[in-house]
């Protein structure tokens, strides 16, 4: 059986409010748990994908993750 992305997840029994701060500036937290999350990319796509409204996901907030969508919009 493969294991999913989510189970190797370095923030795997975390406390989820960590990875949904009310400001961007407070997420600085949850970014360095993921900053050595060896699945981050995969989290990351799988919100990009998704379009995950808040929260952190691959170390990325909301905002930083539309700049990537936009970038990929514009060179697609």
């Amino acid at each position: 059986m493969t294991m999913s992305w989510r189970q190797l997840a370095r923030c795997r029994g975390s406390d989820a409010e960590l990875f949904y701060p009310a400001e961007d500036d407070d997420a600085d937290e949850a970014k360095e748990i993921c900053t050595l999350c060896p699945v981050r990319q995969a989290c990351l796509e799988h919100a990009l994908v998704a379009r995950e409204k808040i929260g952190v996901w691959g170390g990325l907030t909301e905002r930083e993750r539309r700049r990537i969508l936009r970038r990929r919009r514009r060179s697609a």
